[in-house]
């Protein structure tokens, strides 16, 4: 399943969306909803992953960053 790469700590706010940027570092941007539009990310934490090919990264529900094995050609 999942393995944990980064402890950051992050406590997530409803309305926004949280990611690991390119730079390897935790970011967030507000979510689209109706009229209002979403956008104008903000760094969180730093956090430096290098990512590695053929893994998916991801901000888990305890705020850190994880990663699991990319599924390709599964049918």
């Amino acid at each position: 399943m999942a393995d944990k790469v980064a402890t950051s700590g992050v406590t997530k706010e409803k309305g926004y969306l949280y990611y690991l940027g390119k730079d390897g570092n935790v970011w967030r941007s507000k979510m689209a909803r109706g009229a209002s539009k979403g956008g104008s990310a903000e760094k969180v934490a730093d956090t430096n992953v290098t990512r590695e090919g053929g893994f998916l990264y991801f901000i888990d529900k305890d705020g850190d960053v994880s990663r699991a094995p990319m599924a390709r050609g599964r049918k």
